[in-house]
C-alpha cells in the first residue's frame, strides 16, 4: 500500500516538473522572463492547517493538496475557457485535465487510508477555511495557490 502511494505521488510530482518546463517554454517563445513572485496567502493558509501529528497530517496533506489542485483546475477552466488563442487554450484544457487527475489522487488516497465519515469531515473544515481565504481577493493572478 505505501509502494503503491508513493509511485502515485511521485506521478504527481514528475507531471507537475513536466508542465513547469512546459510553462517556460510557452513563455520563453513569448519572451517573457521568469520573475519571482511574493507568495499568496492561499496555499500558505491552507498548510497552514494541516496538523503536525500522525495519522491527521497525512489526512490533512492529500486533503489540502487536493483543494489546491481542486481551485487550479477551475482556474484553468476559466482561461481555456475565456482564451482567444486557441493553441494556448488547448494547453490550459490540457494542465485542467491533469489537475482533475491530481485531485482525483488525493481524494482516492485520502479515502482509501482514512474511513469516509473522518475524511469528508476534515474536508469540509478544509473548505471553511479555503472559502475564508478565498473571500480575501489577492492582487496577482495565480494559478497554484
Amino acid at each position: 500500500l505505501l509502494r503503491s502511494r508513493a509511485k502515485k505521488l511521485t506521478a504527481i510530482a514528475r507531471e507537475e516538473l513536466e508542465h513547469f518546463e512546459q510553462v517556460n517554454q510557452w513563455l520563453e517563445r513569448r519572451g517573457i522572463s521568469l520573475a519571482p513572485l511574493s507568495p499568496p496567502p492561499y496555499g500558505a493558509g491552507l498548510k497552514a492547517q494541516i496538523r503536525p501529528q500522525e495519522p491527521q497530517r497525512m489526512l490533512d496533506s492529500l486533503l489540502v493538496s487536493g483543494l489546491i489542485e481542486a481551485r487550479s483546475h477551475e482556474r484553468l477552466g476559466l482561461l481555456a475557457t475565456h482564451c482567444p488563442e486557441p493553441e494556448l487554450s488547448k494547453f490550459y484544457r490540457g494542465l485542467m485535465a491533469s489537475e482533475a487527475r491530481h485531485f482525483g489522487t488525493y481524494w482516492i488516497l485520502a479515502d482509501t487510508y482514512f474511513e469516509r465519515s473522518v475524511f469528508t469531515k476534515r474536508l469540509e473544515e478544509l473548505a471553511v477555511v479555503e472559502s475564508r481565504l478565498l473571500a480575501n481577493l489577492y492582487p496577482e493572478p495565480r494559478i497554484h495557490s
